[in-house]
């Protein structure tokens, strides 16, 4: 401005009405400029995390505000949030199992924890390796109780035996039993990062499916000592149906209210080991490591050059309550129980930022990854269907239907 010269009053307006202008044409731009599609990704890794409940996430409007997941919030920014994914049955081993083979639990037969596997089950990693892909198992396998063998299928495998431990686990690497010092989440971690620079070496010359299965966030939590502590504070966001009044259990079945005495409601949660408070606390502290893990993947990929060419699935293998009803767990077919967190990303193939709300269950990941692997094995009957087009933010008409089973456990 020349010497002298008063400032108009209009100055700032001005200069806010350019501001405008300036961020309206960003955003605009992407959509006038032809937008060259990244090529499909060849590569897949799927993170499964183990009760993680939808909206227990940082970018999430019903998270509590103290909530920290940074990994998981950039994955919702530089990808893809399914917001209507669901479970179809909410319990460990009946889900993995419909994860891993795109069929209900009245299909596979691993209907509880604790059946075995029916003979001939296949997973479709199986269909992969057949096809030439390297894959890999990292993780709570959780499928026979106690079983930990490496299972057919897949190259790698690094897995424990029932729930595992949070701290200091006994691993079973390729067949020999060994404990690995250290928290479990980032042990795990460390597992699947050394698997994926070994891809990232060999010349690329295989697709290759990593399975990263986390342990957490199962109770009875333990977070990781770096993080205990973190949300000792934090106020509590009570559900307004955890209280326990006559409206809140109206017309409601009777064993919903008897729960809430058992271990499996906030009256007594898991035999009065903890205070309803404590708990959420170290739900939310466990959940840390985890998001961390999330992140350690991300990074890894855009650092060794594989980012292009992978996509990276997150899921929970069920959802949970945290006083809802006055219950906690899972099992029931309350929201929180059936709901799961689902984040796709795919630098380039999935539009950034997207929230398609199409209804996709955790029967639909066989089917999509097998499409995107080009296999398609012959009889193979799966209950769910590929979700790719809701990924593209192309799918069209979306018809969609959710059968949910629970089968009965005598323990419960």
């Amino acid at each position: 401005m020349p010497a002298g010269r008063r400032p108009s009053a209009l100055a700032p307006a001005l200069r806010a009405w350019r501001r405008a202008v300036v961020a309206a044409l960003a955003l605009s731009l992407p959509a006038m400029l032809p937008v060259r599609a990244a090529a499909q990704p060849r590569n897949v890794i799927l993170i499964l995390s183990d009760d993680h409940r939808y909206d227990f996430m940082g970018f999430m409007p019903g998270a509590p505000e103290w909530l920290e997941t940074p990994a998981l919030d950039r994955m919702a920014a530089e990808g893809a949030h399914i917001r209507n994914a669901f479970v179809t049955t909410s319990l460990c081993s009946p889900s993995r199992a419909s994860i891993l083979t795109g069929q209900y639990a009245h299909r596979h037969g691993v209907v509880d924890n604790t059946s075995p596997i029916p003979p001939g089950t296949t997973f479709f990693p199986e269909h992969l390796q057949r096809a030439g892909w390297r894959t890999a198992f990292i993780g709570k396998w959780h499928m026979g109780e106690d079983a930990d063998d490496p299972r057919p299928g897949f190259d790698h495998w690094v897995s424990f035996r029932g729930q595992g431990v949070y701290v200091d686990p006994v691993l079973n690497v390729n067949g020999e039993r060994r404990q690995v010092k250290g928290y479990t989440t980032d042990i795990l971690t460390d597992f699947a990062l050394e698997w994926l620079g070994r891809q990232a070496t060999n010349g690329r010359q295989q697709p290759f499916l990593l399975i990263l299965s986390h342990k957490a966030v199962h109770a009875e939590f333990v977070p990781a000592e770096r993080h205990a502590g973190r949300y000792r504070d934090a106020p509590i966001p009570y559900p307004a149906t955890m209280a326990n009044t006559e409206s809140n259990y109206r017309d409601r079945p009777r064993w919903v209210y008897e729960q809430r005495f058992s271990w499996h409601g906030v009256e007594y949660a898991y035999h009065g080991a903890l205070d309803f408070d404590t708990f959420y606390r170290r739900y939310a502290e466990t959940l840390l490591a985890l998001d961390e893990s999330v992140g350690r993947v991300l990074d890894y990929l855009k650092q060794s050059g594989l980012a292009s060419s992978t996509l990276v699935i997150y899921m929970g293998d069920n959802g949970f309550s945290l006083g809802e009803h006055g219950l906690i767990d899972k099992r029931h077919a309350y929201e929180e129980s059936i709901r799961i967190p689902m984040l796709a990303w795919a630098p380039g193939y999935i539009p950034a930022g997207s929230a398609p709300s199409q209804l996709v269950r955790n029967i639909d990941i066989a089917p999509t990854v097998l499409e995107l692997a080009g296999v398609k094995p012959r009889g193979v009957v799966m209950d769910g269907r590929s979700i790719l087009p809701v990924l593209r933010g192309d799918a069209g008409e979306w018809d969609s239907e959710l059968l949910y089973e629970y089968y009965w456990e005598y323990a419960f």
